[in-house]
């Protein structure tokens, strides 16, 4: 011990835990563990993204000195559970999509093995693709639900009539991209079976979820799997759940008894087998009386998915509850296609989801001559619209005016295309941010004394937003002790069970679950315990949850600049005031708001992973082609936040921070660049040809 507690942990500034570690290399990543006698494996994936193979020819590359085994869907083992049609690879000749892994090979070396997939000869019947996103095909289909389990229509009021007798009204199509998580850390797995026990060392956002997918796909109990995973090496929701590589690493190392087998995702395989966000064609319309106040929305969502596995991202949920309408209407369509698996990314839902809705409150605000900030506060609801819940907190008028006062926008001249700097057109942005605070249930916290330091264990995991750090924090001053004598341990599902770290909810869940061990621990040991004291404690139900709108809320500041001659865009000044709870530590939080910010500066400027048409594959499939945002396309990034405490979410009072800040980003650049220019860009990227046509 080491005296006197210090003050509050919670609220200060502490350097990450784990920041040595990751700079001076020494933070073991999943294919980094140290493993004796380790082989290495290699995907063949499928060159047509549709039909079936006929033959897998692997008798050149079964010959290759140092390869071990080949595994195909004639050879690899039969999978006890294939109802994850993602996870039950080489169990059929089928090709849904281009990509999917035809083949393994297993060698000695990573360099050995990727040589000998080169030399696999694969033979397919042919089939023709469907891979096109279009909004009047005959095909689209409702789905039962959206992502995780939303209504997905929801109608109220009379729609239709409160369009046609508004004063003004805006109906138009927004459209947002494909794109693919990229975290600089692939998708990797070491895998070591030994007496049918199966550990995985794997990049993951929750080792418990791999654990009972992996369990379920080869029919083990789930004691007899263990995934260990200490850090990670960003995931942005693309490692928020199992896919195919786990359960191919995993095969690979039944196939050669006694040794680890390695399997790292190459840039490329990471475009077809590890997820990506939908694209979206969003139909928004929006009336409203000549005082700017809406009578009516309406937002009608296309969206693909895969044809062997549905995942439909709930796009239109936030429009359902961010503005007070007494008439609103929302729907969601998918089409199934011939292409990978959509999964997760960072704000699924909300981050597309509020790009069209959020510039078409930026073009009413411009037909009714109503400033962009004055137009979101008269719409400001008293209530949950949606539900009719008064909200725990809801900060978003306070963050659009302390925004717009740091930002400066009084002086915003409203005319387009008006303020120029020799060649450049200069106009600013806005627009709001929503993210829901929630906790999921489901994890256990132990907490110990030991040799004078207090110990937690929570298989929790940290994608790099933190945790190492501010669970320490939290469980400090639930403790009453110095946050000195903390140490939790996370990420291995030796410990007890812990929720993934995906929708902004893992401080809330493991920070409420270890605020509960520690009361439990302290009720029976106080302020004096003695070696080996021990308490458990599971996550306390919120009674709050089904009588609050739990919402943290932000507003986006961007000031565009795009040369006249060229089209090329800069934003030179990129600021977002949040509202979310209060604040565990700044340091990490500050480091989240402005990821997701620049995460949402490259969705407006850059990111667009291409489909071919004719071949069914992404072709910008690397990080050359792939761009996301640099330095130079920003001069001035900042975040700040309002001080709030919400009692109603959770012990802490805090909301979750890491996807927040790329919600409301677009937008916030898109309405900047027609301030700038007077052309409206609907269809994100905002590249130079759509901008060229229109310039003055």
């Amino acid at each position: 011990m080491t005296g006197l507690p210090e003050p509050e942990a919670i609220g200060r500034p502490l350097t990450r835990r784990d920041g040595p570690a990751k700079v001076t290399g020494t933070a073991p990543y999943a294919y980094e563990v140290p493993a004796e006698h380790a082989a290495y494996c290699h995907p063949v994936q499928a060159t047509i993204a549709r039909g079936r193979c006929t033959r897998v020819g692997t008798v050149e590359a079964e010959s290759l000195d140092g390869v071990l085994r080949v595994l195909t869907p004639f050879t690899a083992e039969r999978l006890a559970g294939t109802g994850d049609a993602e996870l039950a690879v080489l169990q059929d000749r089928e090709v849904p999509f281009r990509g999917r892994v035809l083949a393994l090979v297993v060698a000695d070396s990573p360099e050995t093995a990727r040589q000998a997939a080169g030399l696999v000869e694969v033979d397919y019947e042919r089939e023709d693709a469907d891979v096109e996103l279009r909004a009047d095909r005959d095909d689209l289909y409702k789905p039962d639900k959206v992502n995780p389990s939303f209504p997905t229509d929801t109608d109220e009021g009379d729609v239709d009539a409160a369009l046609r007798e508004a004063d003004v009204t805006v109906e138009q199509t927004y459209t947002t991209a494909m794109y693919h998580n990229n975290p600089l850390e692939p998708h990797t797995t070491t895998a070591l079976w030994e007496n049918d026990t199966l550990t995985l060392w794997d990049s993951t956002q929750g080792v418990h979820p791999v654990r009972s997918a992996v369990a379920e796909v080869f029919g083990l109990p789930e004691e007899r799997v263990r995934v260990i995973c200490p850090y990670v090496g960003g995931g942005f929701g693309s490692k928020g759940t199992a896919h195919a590589h786990v359960v191919l690493a995993a095969l690979a190392a039944r196939a050669v008894p006694g040794r680890p087998v390695k399997l790292a995702l190459t840039r490329q395989q990471m475009f077809s087998l590890a997820g990506y966000r939908t694209p979206t064609i969003q139909r928004m319309r929006l009336g409203a009386g000549r005082d700017g106040r809406l009578t009516a929305i309406r937002l009608d969502v296309v969206e693909q998915t895969s044809r062997i596995k549905e995942f439909a991202e709930q796009t239109a949920v936030p429009a359902r509850m961010m503005y007070a309408a007494p008439n609103r209407r929302t729907s969601h369509r998918l089409a199934a296609l011939d292409v990978p698996v959509p999964s997760w990314m960072r704000a699924p839902g909300e981050c597309p989801g509020m790009f069209g809705p959020e510039v078409a409150m930026d073009e009413l605000a411009h037909r009714l001559g109503i400033d962009p900030v004055e137009l979101r506060i008269r719409n400001e609801p008293e209530r949950d619209p949606e539900t009719g819940n008064p909200f725990s907190r809801r900060n978003l008028v306070g963050c659009l005016r302390a925004g717009a006062a740091e930002f400066g926008w009084a002086d915003r001249d409203p005319r387009p295309g008006v303020r120029r700097d020799g060649r450049w057109l200069v106009g600013t942005g806005v627009a709001a941010s929503v993210y829901p605070a929630k906790r999921m249930p489901g994890s256990t916290a132990h907490v110990r004394f030991d040799g004078g330091r207090y110990v937690a264990e929570i298989g929790a995991a940290d994608l790099g937003t933190g945790a190492w750090t501010v669970l320490p924090q939290i469980l400090a001053d639930a403790l009453r002790v110095p946050v000195g004598d903390v140490d939790v341990r996370i990420g291995d599902t030796a410990l007890p069970v812990a929720s993934v770290a995906g929708g902004s909810t893992g401080t809330a869940s493991w920070g409420s679950t270890l605020v509960a061990a520690a009361a439990a621990f302290r009720d029976k040991y106080g302020d004096d315990p003695g070696d080996g004291d021990e308490a458990s404690a599971d996550t306390p139900e919120n009674p709050d949850e089904d009588r609050y709108a739990m919402y943290a809320f932000g507003a986006q500041f961007a000031e565009a600049r795009v040369d006249a001659d060229t089209g090329e865009v800069r934003v030179s000044r990129l600021h977002g005031t949040f509202a979310a709870g209060r604040i565990v530590n700044p340091r990490t939080a500050r480091s989240q708001f402005l990821g997701g910010m620049t995460m949402g500066l490259s969705m407006a400027l850059h990111e667009h992973s291409l489909l071919d048409p004719r071949f069914g594959h992404v072709v910008n499939h690397d990080l050359a082609e792939y761009h996301i945002a640099a330095n130079a396309d920003v001069r001035d990034l900042r975040a700040d936040w309002l001080a709030e405490t919400d009692p109603h979410v959770n012990p802490m009072g805090s909301k979750g921070i890491g996807e927040i800040g790329i919600v409301g980003t677009a937008a916030a650049v898109a309405n900047a660049v027609f301030h700038a220019t007077g052309v409206r860009v609907r269809d994100l990227p905002i590249t130079l040809d759509k901008l060229l046509p229109g310039l003055p």
